[in-house]
């Protein structure tokens, strides 16, 4: 269960621990596939980190916290890195939320993937302004192609993790 002490659920040197592994995590998935990583047309495979944000609030921390460096990492620059960030940081809480009112684990799944491709368009917002486009002669095809992209890859972590809590108790784990 979240802290009670700490809004999410950071409160000790553990809880600090399992945002830093999933921070490097993030970074470190996004760096090996680096370029599936960037651009209009990315497959950023450490977005089905995104679902843990159905476990606890920690990890809507962790998460955005390895956007923020992985973009800092990126071309695109200082407003990819906040913006990005933030961005993650929005969804996930909103994911967060909507999934405490969510009985069933597939249905959590569901929303978790639903959401996080939607709140794509937040990238596709940015990208014109950061690749010095044409805002709306690119939003919606970056939108159609940055949402493809991470539709694929939640849609693969949504099924990584049924299979996987099929074997281990995730919320258990994670919690």
């Amino acid at each position: 269960m979240n802290s009670k002490t700490n809004y999410f659920g950071i409160a000790t040197v553990y809880d600090m621990t399992r945002v830093a592994i999933v921070t490097a995590l993030y970074v470190v998935i996004t760096m090996v596939f680096a370029s599936l990583s960037y651009g209009p047309v990315q497959f950023r495979v450490a977005e089905l980190l995104n679902l843990l944000a159905l476990y606890n609030k920690r990890y809507v921390v962790a998460v955005a916290l390895g956007v923020g460096i992985s973009n800092a990492l990126g071309p695109l620059g200082p407003i990819d890195v906040i913006w990005g960030a933030l961005s993650t940081f929005v969804t996930m809480l909103i994911l967060y939320y909507v999934a405490q009112h969510i009985r069933t684990y597939a249905n959590k799944l569901v929303a978790g993937v639903v959401i996080v491709t939607l709140s794509m368009v937040t990238i596709a917002a940015e990208l014109p302004i950061v690749l010095h486009m044409s805002f709306w002669g690119t939003f919606w095809m970056n939108w159609l192609t940055v949402g493809a992209g991470e539709l694929v890859v939640l849609v693969a972590g949504a099924m990584f993790f049924w299979i996987l809590n099929q074997q281990v108790d995730l919320h258990r784990i994670l919690d």
